[in-house]
């Protein structure tokens, strides 16, 4: 039995290569990788805490836009599985807020994992790009930003 399981986790992994997927001009930084997604989340967030980082909160996004289509009208399912990952770095977001105090609205951080109705075995795996800043202190603090979620990502779809 344990042997089964070490097979599996290894096919897994293997699964879940990943590839990155972001155009110049997007808002967003996606990943893709193949797999199972509560496989993927759970790696995700382990490569979070592999950060020292504390997660603040799971979003279950694809659970609320289901629990609420009746209410706006909808019968889409937009996402088979959607969910995100709230965390900070106290470091990175004291650069950040120290460069400048309205940075705050970039905090927290937030990692979304999610799959399609169409391909469930395509896990998607994105964040919002940081802003395009002029002071040169914000911009450094940004790109440690982008550095940390994408460290954080590349872990976890490994």
């Amino acid at each position: 039995m344990k042997t089964m399981k070490l097979f599996l986790a290894v096919v897994l992994m293997a699964c879940a290569l990943g590839s990155h997927a972001a155009d110049k001009d997007s808002y967003s930084v996606v990943y893709t990788a193949h797999g199972d997604f509560e496989f993927i989340r759970d790696a995700i967030a382990a490569a979070v805490e592999g950060q020292g980082l504390k997660i603040n909160h799971f979003n279950k996004i694809s659970a609320m836009l289901d629990n609420t289509a009746a209410a706006v009208g909808s019968t889409r399912k937009i996402y088979l599985n959607a969910e995100q990952i709230e965390f900070c770095s106290a470091t990175v977001s004291r650069q950040m807020m120290e460069a400048d105090p309205h940075s705050v609205a970039m905090c927290p951080y937030i990692i979304s994992i999610y799959n399609l109705p169409a391909d469930p075995k395509t896990i998607y795996v994105s964040y919002r790009k940081p802003p395009v800043v002029s002071s040169p202190k914000s911009r450094a603090a940004f790109r440690a930003e982008e550095k940390l979620l994408d460290r954080i990502i590349k872990e976890g779809i490994q």
